[in-house]
């Protein structure tokens, strides 16, 4: 079955750059959407960005400009380049995937990773 698993979480000052990644097994879809998600502490689950096979992305309006997401094919590995980092951007952040169809929206989601934690100060 389709396991995610996230890495490249850490701690890094306000104004710095992280790149996450998300390594997909068993996920042969030739049409699929993946996307990433986070959630402070009592805070609900925000949508990051997205990206289809496509080449279709969409990012959440506090992450435009600065967030850019990709997918390599030949590695399976969703990646979420991060720069200019705020505190407010500390959270866990999760990645996701489905097959078919593509929106910014979490409950669409069929597959789950266990998360990375980001910290900024």
């Amino acid at each position: 079955q389709v396991q995610l698993v996230e890495s490249g979480g850490g701690s890094v000052q306000a104004g710095g750059s992280l790149t996450l990644s998300c390594a997909a097994s068993g996920y042969t879809y030739r049409s699929y959407c993946m996307g990433w998600f986070r959630q402070a502490p009592g805070k609900s689950r925000e949508a990051v960005a997205s990206i289809n096979s496509d080449g279709w992305t969409a990012y959440g309006d506090s992450v435009k400009g600065r967030f850019t997401i990709s997918y390599d094919d030949a590695k399976n590995t969703l990646y979420l380049q991060m720069s200019r980092l705020k505190v407010e951007d500390t959270a866990m952040y999760y990645c996701a995937a489905r097959q078919w169809g593509c929106r910014l929206l979490a409950s669409i989601f069929d597959y789950w990773g266990q998360g990375t934690q980001v910290t900024v100060s």
